[in-house]
């Protein structure tokens, strides 16, 4: 006996936080800006010139994480220059860290070509390994300041 499949979501969009996500996140210029932001970069000249996005995309991107509370923005200023802002991760943006780690972990697994990651991520003190996992046993959780990155390109 086979099923009829479902018609539509169990969950309503507009009830969907999953939804509400990726309407802040979900684009794939806002994904690498984010990427960018958790490997340290915070200059919107570095971020154009590392993804090669165009200015106004970059711009809209940057606004739209600022307005969204995933960014703040500080002011800097080099010698002769004008005061520009650079753009940190707020609390809210630090948190997509899981995501994002997971999202990594899925390429290595399915995209990355039977190589070694490039980008392990372990715990600070034991060197282990850390994994995206779902679990039932809050305790389970390692708080990211307890991970650090091991780049092997």
């Amino acid at each position: 006996m086979t099923t009829t499949p479902p018609k539509r979501s169990r969950i309503p969009l507009e009830k969907c936080n999953l939804a509400k996500a990726v309407e802040q996140i979900g684009d794939r210029w806002s994904l690498l800006i984010l990427r960018s932001a958790f490997y340290g970069l915070r200059r919107f000249g570095d971020f154009q010139s590392e993804l090669e996005i165009p200015r106004t995309v970059l711009s809209g991107r940057l606004k739209r994480f600022v307005e969204n509370g995933l960014m703040e923005t500080r002011p800097y200023r080099e010698a002769g220059q004008r005061p520009r802002p650079e753009y940190f991760l707020t609390q809210k943006g630090a948190d997509l860290a899981i995501a994002m780690i997971a999202l990594n972990q899925w390429g290595d697994k399915w995209l990355g070509e039977d190589r070694p990651a490039p980008l392990v991520f372990e715990h600070k003190e034991s060197n282990a390994p850390l994994i995206a996992a779902l679990t039932d046993d809050p305790a389970c959780r390692i708080p990211m300041s307890q991970a650090k990155r091991k780049i092997s390109l």
